[in-house]
């Protein structure tokens, strides 16, 4: 793997006062595609949010490098698509255009060159032909090709997805996880995704966060992913 973007440093997380997951010491490596498991209440989507800023930590911190054009590192979010209101009369094109909105100033259309640029991105997910239709009325594979266009839009620098197979079919969710490690080698970003799908991930990505028990297991598909391994973790927690 390449040098470390991201460090966890005896980072803790949670909320008012009370930690998730304590004592995180660990990188995360620049270009590469590392997996976040973890049971419901484990403590992923707190890691992410802490990650993105969102929330402070409790303890430690979190220390990046920069960009490879020396700026702040961008995160392109990808949230579970059921975060969207349906109520809202949102076009595929609309969504995908907030990826642009970090870079226009507030009050000022978004100017045309931006505007195509997401036309780029919705065509790089494979969701040019969802531009016009509305967002809430696609499929749960169709939502996750918008939002994958919104987030690259913002011209990430770390794309991070919260469950993006979440709700379709095993076709869908090969096809997404095929296209998210495609762009992470054609853009050379770094891929931070959330997944409960063990079989699926393990053939994509390089490292494994194992969220569990308080604690958090890094390793890689073939030491973490294994039979045995994933009864022993499950049995005995992480010693």
């Amino acid at each position: 793997m390449n040098d470390a973007l991201i460090t966890f440093d005896n980072l803790s997380i949670g909320y008012n006062g009370q930690p998730v997951l304590s004592d995180i010491s660990l990188s995360i490596a620049r270009d590469s595609f590392t997996a976040i498991l973890g049971a419901n209440g484990s403590g992923k989507s707190t890691l992410l949010k802490t990650l993105l800023g969102l929330i402070s930590p409790l303890a430690g911190r979190i220390d990046s490098t920069q960009s490879s054009t020396g700026a702040p590192l961008v995160f392109g979010y990808v949230p579970q698509a059921g975060q969207f209101d349906p109520i809202y009369l949102l076009t595929g094109f609309d969504v995908a255009l907030m990826g642009t909105y970090g870079r226009v100033r507030p009050g000022r259309f978004v100017p045309s060159a931006e505007r195509a640029f997401t036309r780029e991105c919705l065509r790089a997910a494979g969701a040019d032909d969802l531009a016009h239709k509305r967002f809430a009325e696609l499929s749960g594979g169709q939502k996750q090709r918008v939002l994958i266009a919104r987030a690259l839009a913002t011209r990430p620098d770390v794309l991070v997805l919260d469950e993006p197979t979440a709700g379709v079919d095993a076709e869908a969710t090969h096809t997404v996880l095929e296209f998210i490690s495609n762009t992470r080698r054609e853009r050379q970003i770094t891929v931070l995704i959330v997944t409960h799908d063990f079989a699926a991930i393990r053939h994509h990505a390089q490292q494994i966060l194992w969220l569990h028990q308080g604690k958090v297991l890094q390793g890689a598909p073939d030491e973490l992913l294994t039979s045995e391994r994933i009864v022993e973790i499950f049995e005995i927690g992480i010693s």
